[in-house]
């Protein structure tokens, strides 16, 4: 049985929970959303974030006007289903965070001042801690430091949280230092022919290389998708190449595209 859609004369906002709930509804909804759980949701959430970061990374605001929206619809998804078991609704989900942001920024809603920016941000951390200790966990200070990260940004994190009690190395040579040996010791490992400690050493290696980032006040993140995007445009540049010569990759060498590569490296250098 069909339903008409919920009328355009509802505010956007509840005319999108009004949807979500058609959605979900169990007689007359759509079998592949009233089977969904938190758990099934959760990557879709995490990819339209990304997609979000994606459109923002090109400058497309038209399309980051529709990624917010696919972003959106996954919390009025999760919300729809915490309603259903009697968690709470979306109503509530902007309830708190309308309080956390009042809370958190005292030096706008209230009578706080902050001298500089260090100070903020500091004075940001404290009030987060408050709210981690007043919800009875996070009996480390790791805790909440979310597991589902990306790996790169949950390494920063984890060692901003240490660095916080003076768990850090002091500058940024000697993060470097110890880089290079971390890298010593990932080559031993391969020279022994070792590949699950070459794997955990491959670890390490990445685990400083984030600290040297955290150090360097550079987001991983962003830097490898800046090194993602030049190495795929250098790549696209071999193919086209090749292509004018009636050849493709699987009918080049080694020789032939490095020298392709090179030569998009020095284009982009004159650029």
């Amino acid at each position: 049985m069909t339903v008409p859609p919920p009328p355009e004369t509802l505010s956007p906002m509840d005319r999108l929970l009004a949807i979500m709930a058609r959605l979900r509804d169990p007689e007359t909804g759509c079998p592949w959303d009233q089977e969904q759980t938190f758990a099934t949701i959760a990557p879709y959430t995490v990819e339209e974030a990304y997609e979000v970061a994606d459109a923002i990374e090109r400058g497309d605001l038209a399309d980051l006007k529709d990624e917010l929206g696919d972003l959106l619809l996954q919390v009025v998804f999760h919300s729809r289903m915490a309603e259903e078991q009697g968690a709470f609704a979306f109503e509530d989900v902007a309830q708190a965070v309308n309080a956390k942001m009042i809370r958190r920024h005292p030096h706008v809603f209230s009578t706080e001042s902050y001298g500089s920016l260090a100070e903020q941000k500091a004075g940001w951390e404290t009030l987060k801690a408050e709210e981690r200790g007043a919800k009875g966990r996070a009996a480390s200070l790791l805790d909440d430091v979310p597991v589902g990260l990306p790996a790169l940004t949950r390494a920063v994190k984890l060692s901003k949280r240490a660095a916080r009690v003076g768990f850090v190395w002091p500058s940024v040579k000697e993060v470097m230092e110890k880089l290079h040996e971390e890298v010593a010791e990932l080559e031993e490992e391969l020279a022994a022919g070792d590949v699950e400690k070459a794997r955990q050493e491959m670890g390490d290696v990445l685990f400083v290389v984030a600290n040297l980032a955290r150090t360097l006040d550079v987001d991983p993140e962003d830097s490898l998708r800046f090194a993602n995007a030049k190495f795929a445009r250098r790549f696209r540049y071999i193919e086209a190449q090749l292509a004018e010569r009636g050849k493709t990759p699987d009918d080049s060498n080694l020789a032939e595209m490095d020298a392709l590569w090179d030569e998009a490296k020095a284009a982009e250098k004159q650029a």
